[in-house]
């Protein structure tokens, strides 16, 4: 195959330093989109360590670990094609050793079955390698490039020879000496990636397509050790979650049901009778949008409930109260989607913000998990705003609605803005460690509520049992009000 110089080659050229092999082009499409998302990151890394560690977290150890006997193996063949002197085949050979012993940390050995997203492989790999960038003399001069393609035709039948002589490699060369050199730093800098975060957040799934700020959310959960106790907490709560089974649905309007004649259709609901016109007149009519077809009965049984949570994140909830606050939000989405719900979510503080909408298994927990706020807290302007807008939401898309409010004792709302969300929604109160007796005002207009006081917080058994207890109960009312 004939190469010209370009991205492609100048990347995929370093591939003769790898350690870990790859002859599929979908596993260097895959390693392609973790280099496009490090460099987004700040971090421009040779292709090659890119490739090698997001391999072995992808795959494992098992599939993915070169020989110890013999690192280089198949590549020393392809190490004298590309005219690489001795001195750097030695350097190679200790790359792979190092390689080998990476493999063995316990993060990769269980990444492999999290089944890690892009997204999140992209991250451990920007975090794994920027104290090696800092130690790279050459760091300044990388240049800034363009971002590789995701077409595997772009990796088919790459002579990797050819593309490591069009280029010039000397940056590459000189990141796997500060790779080898540094050999501790990078075992250190894998062993201290969180291996409950890492678990969490393989569980919960992540969006694929997501956005950049999804991959920088990411990059916050694993520096943030209130982060951290929350993904504990989750984990007491999330394994009797995922047994959940979604509640299968019965079709009861009738299939053959016709309820009007319309201009628009698919053609298996067209009346009979206008297959009766000529070819010439029939593409007219079609074309014309003249054809007549049967409407069918709509189902208004796949409406789906809405289930709307709002968390409070003003600096009052800061400590236990976030944790049991954002861990019991984060089970809640967990159960509800399960059961095939809509759930929506979303902060406050002295503002709503934005609206988080729950698409599939992608529960947004990154951007759950790192939200901090700088604000202070206005109960009667968020809470008029969120009247104004689940009214909208009745108006527009009907079906019911249940808010979850989870806040602590000492929120006091306006009479008023309670009465208006009573008018829209189902109300369901969590309020947690209250400095003394809870003595709202507006508690009696909730349907429902729960108090978690200071002894709950202080108990792992209990506060584990009192979440639980809130995550069946709402499990329940929805299964109850599907039946």
């Amino acid at each position: 195959m004939a190469l010209t110089p370009g991205v492609v080659t100048h990347d995929c050229g370093t591939l003769v330093l790898s350690g870990v092999p790859s002859e599929n082009p979908m596993a260097l499409v895959r390693a392609a989109a973790w280099q496009n998302k490090v460099r987004r990151l700040g971090l421009q890394v040779p292709f090659f360590v890119v490739h090698d560690l997001g391999l072995l977290l992808a795959r494992g150890a098992e599939q993915g670990m070169p020989d110890a006997e013999q690192p280089i193996g198949a590549r020393s063949a392809l190490l004298a094609r590309a005219e690489v002197d001795l001195p750097t085949q030695e350097l190679c050979q200790h790359y792979a050793a190092c390689l080998a012993e990476v493999a063995q940390a316990e993060v990769v050995q269980h990444a492999a079955a999290w089944r890690l997203g892009d997204d999140l492989v992209a991250v451990i790999l920007a975090k794994v390698l920027r104290g090696l960038v800092a130690r790279w003399p050459e760091r300044n001069a990388a240049a800034v490039r363009e971002e590789l393609p995701s077409d595997p035709r772009a990796y088919a039948n790459l002579d990797l020879a050819a593309a490591w002589t069009m280029h010039d490699r000397s940056g590459a060369l000189s990141f796997l000496r500060v790779v080898v050199a540094n050999r501790l730093h990078l075992l250190t800098s894998i062993e201290l990636i969180d291996l409950d975060t890492l678990k969490v957040l393989g569980m919960l799934g992540a969006d694929e397509q997501g956005s950049f700020m999804d991959v920088a959310d990411l990059l916050a959960v694993f520096g943030s050790s209130d982060a951290n106790d929350v993904v504990n907490f989750s984990l007491d709560l999330l394994p009797s979650v995922l047994e959940t089974k979604r509640a299968s649905g019965v079709q009861t309007f009738s299939v053959d049901g016709y309820a009007s004649v319309e201009r628009k259709g698919h053609i298996d609901q067209l009346i009979l009778s206008e297959m009766a016109f000529d070819d010439e007149v029939f593409w007219q009519k079609f074309a014309e949008n003249e054809l007549l077809y049967y409407g069918r009965d709509k189902s208004r049984e796949d409406l789906k409930r809405l289930h709307y949570i709002v968390v409070d994140a003003s600096a009052s909830m800061r400590g236990a109260r976030t944790v049991f606050a954002r861990g019991l939000a984060l089970t809640l989405l967990k159960k509800l989607t399960l059961l095939g719900e809509r759930v929506q979510f979303r902060f406050f503080d002295s503002r709503l913000h934005e609206l988080m909408k729950v698409q599939g298994d992608a529960l947004q927990a990154p951007y759950l998990l790192s939200f901090r706020s700088e604000r202070g807290r206005n109960y009667s302007k968020v809470f008029e705003q969120l009247a104004v807008d689940l009214q909208r939401v009745r108006r527009e898309e009907g079906g019911g609605i249940t808010l979850y409010i989870i806040t602590h004792g000492q929120a006091h709302v306006p009479l008023e803005a309670i009465e208006a969300l009573k008018r829209s929604a189902y109300l369901y109160g969590v309020f947690i460690l209250p400095s003394h007796e809870v003595t709202l005002e507006y508690l009696p207009l909730l349907d429902q509520h729960h108090v978690i006081d200071e002894a709950t917080l202080s108990s792992r058994t209990q506060r584990q049992r009192r979440a639980l207890e809130i995550v069946d109960d709402v499990g329940r009312r929805a299964e109850g009000a599907r039946a």
